[in-house]
């Protein structure tokens, strides 16, 4: 299976088998490489050898269920790829809302903006609003194997008043394409965890990405 199969799957519930394996898949693109963890069972996806991959794991001295998330097997990867390791995440999915949403958010436009010019190191055809008064921000765009990914971004004095949580919502909403969104949020973010939650994003798994870029 490639990737986005896999991810997709995921999404509606359908997980690989909780046996303690490792799947290695080709990159979806040049971009980044990396791994997905779900319930006892991992997949990296690299264009390296599969056989040197399930062997640097296995050389890993953490506990075999995390060793593909594990320091030791990512610095290995980072090495042979010659990439930069990115921050372990949750990876969280939700359906699609129907309709406006109910958050009255207005466009960017402008390329320069510093939340486009970052998410575009990320992901492809990126599109962001803002809140009328400038306290909220949300960008979605594609992301890994070219699923479309949500972030938000809160003021800090507009923070505590549910907006983050109404912006993960909006961008059920404002969903381009398909009937997945996707989201990630730093495990130790619990602020930001609660509030993807609580805009109906369930959890998926954990996810790491190894990007040529300086991070």
């Amino acid at each position: 299976m490639k990737l986005d199969e896999i991810l997709a799957d995921a999404a509606r519930g359908v997980f690989p088998p909780s046996d303690g394996g490792v799947t290695v898949v080709p990159q979806p693109s040049e971009r980044e490489a990396g791994v997905v963890s779900f319930s006892a069972h991992a997949v990296v996806f690299c264009d390296e050898d599969p056989v040197w991959v399930k062997q640097a794991i296995a050389d890993s001295p953490a506990d075999p269920l995390a060793a593909p998330l594990s320091p030791s097997f990512l610095t290995a990867l980072a090495a042979r790829t010659g990439r930069n390791i990115g921050n372990v995440d949750l990876i969280t999915a939700a359906g699609r809302l129907p309709g406006a949403p109910a958050l009255t958010v207005e466009p960017i436009t402008d390329r320069e903006h510093p939340r486009v010019v970052r998410a575009l190191r990320y992901r492809e055809d990126v599109r962001v609003w803002s809140t009328p008064d400038g306290a909220g921000v949300l960008v979605l765009g594609r992301g890994v194997a070219g699923r479309w990914e949500a972030s938000v971004e809160v003021d800090p004095a507009a923070r505590g008043r549910g907006l983050g949580r109404a912006l993960a919502v909006a961008a059920r909403h404002l969903l381009p394409e398909g009937d997945v969104l996707w989201a990630q949020q730093a495990p130790g973010n619990a602020t930001s965890v609660r509030t993807f939650q609580a805009a109906g994003y369930r959890p998926i798994g954990a996810e790491v990405l190894l990007v040529r870029h300086r991070l």
